[in-house]
């Protein structure tokens, strides 16, 4: 994405965050919260666990999302379908598919925040409007961030998962604000930069594991924890841009 002059960058008045990977590493999360419902179907539906391990079970999430593209972006549906199928599997007519999910999507809100993210959120949202953006099946409300953020959108929601543009825009309207007073805040280069991007928004790239960047037009920033993130909106409120720099690097750091 090309670098945009102070003319035609307007004040920022709002943030966007991604969840998983950002806010909190997921994959423990979700490893713990397969296992929580690993034990469950031991007590309930023992065939079950008896049949499929864990992965397997994640695995059979992935190969529905393939085989109904319609379903996705929807995480809680594939989760759904994936149980039903693995209980018709181990021979069970009758399943409880809500109360299974429910132990699973319980433990999945759980999370372990990056150690500098409530601070921040907390501060951010005395001065700006925050809200979440997410592929994911988070629950801001049981995780508590919605003392934070004044509104929570999954792709269930928009019908489309990131980096499609419905989820951005839908943040547009509901801030009834134009797509430059809004950054958004991610980890996936693809997902949340290039997506944000091509919908308009400002864009941050959380990357806090010192990934190369994979290539194309880079985010408008480039940070390693949400501690960063304050210093250089109000630089951007502030200040003029640096000019822009060679696509292989980012536009600015913190420091630059």
């Amino acid at each position: 994405m090309a670098a945009r002059h102070r003319s035609d960058n307007p004040a920022i008045c709002a943030i966007t965050f991604d969840l998983d990977d950002t806010l909190w590493d997921i994959w423990p999360i979700i490893a713990r919260a397969e296992e929580r419902l690993h034990d469950w179907l031991k007590d309930h539906y023992p065939k079950v666990p008896e049949r499929f391990s864990s992965l397997e079970l994640r695995q059979l999430c992935a190969d529905i999302a393939l085989q109904q593209p319609e379903l996705a972006h929807d995480r809680t549906m594939t989760r759904k379908e994936a149980l039903r199928l693995a209980a018709g599997r181990a021979g069970y007519s009758e399943f409880h598919v809500d109360a299974a999910f429910e132990v699973f999507i319980t433990a999945r809100n759980e999370v372990v925040f990056f150690e500098e993210v409530l601070v921040v959120l907390e501060r951010l949202s005395r001065r700006y409007s925050l809200g979440a953006l997410s592929n994911g099946n988070a629950d801001v409300g049981r995780i508590g961030l919605d003392r934070f953020f004044a509104f929570a959108i999954n792709a269930v929601d928009v019908g489309a998962a990131k980096p499609e543009p419905a989820m951005f825009e839908a943040a547009c309207r509901y801030l009834k604000l134009s797509p430059g007073r809004i950054v958004h805040v991610g980890d996936d280069p693809e997902h949340d930069v290039l997506g944000a991007a091509r919908a308009g928004l400002r864009t941050v790239w959380v990357n806090r594991q010192g990934r190369d960047w994979p290539g194309g037009e880079r985010a408008d920033a480039e940070i390693k924890t949400l501690a960063e993130l304050e210093a250089i909106v109000e630089r951007w409120n502030s200040s003029t841009p640096p000019p822009r720099r060679p696509t292989g690097e980012p536009q600015e750091r913190l420091g630059d």
